[in-house]
């Protein structure tokens, strides 16, 4: 299981907490220190669309212009946009096998996925 984040964000230290709490195994990945393959980002938008990839409640997503919030519509765009700034990606992502397993932290839907 991969956890896909920013480590100083609070959702990820919230997610990161719940895992360990639970002893169960994952690796980090740092989207600030280690950036995001554009490649992956295709991945997870087959999986489950752009729009639930981009966080637009946050201050990366009002800095952008209107042409760049536009171009988010376009799937290549917006993989371009996410993969520059990585920021603007929700987060915590976790993957598990390949498969986006959870976007974001939420106790319960943890609960329900990974204590199995």
């Amino acid at each position: 299981m991969i956890l896909y984040g920013i480590k100083n964000c609070g959702t990820v230290k919230k997610a990161v907490a719940w895992l360990n709490s639970h002893s169960l195994p994952f690796e980090f990945h740092d989207y600030k220190k280690q950036g995001i393959a554009p490649a992956t980002l295709g991945d997870w938008s087959r999986q489950v669309g752009t729009d639930s990839l981009i966080n637009r409640k946050g201050t990366t997503w009002r800095k952008l212009d209107d042409s760049q919030k536009e171009q988010v519509k376009d799937e290549k765009m917006a993989i371009e946009i996410m993969a520059a700034n990585t920021s603007l990606i929700k987060r915590p992502i976790i993957e598990n096998e390949g498969e986006i397993a959870a976007i974001g932290f939420d106790e319960d839907e943890f609960s329900n996925k990974f204590l199995k």
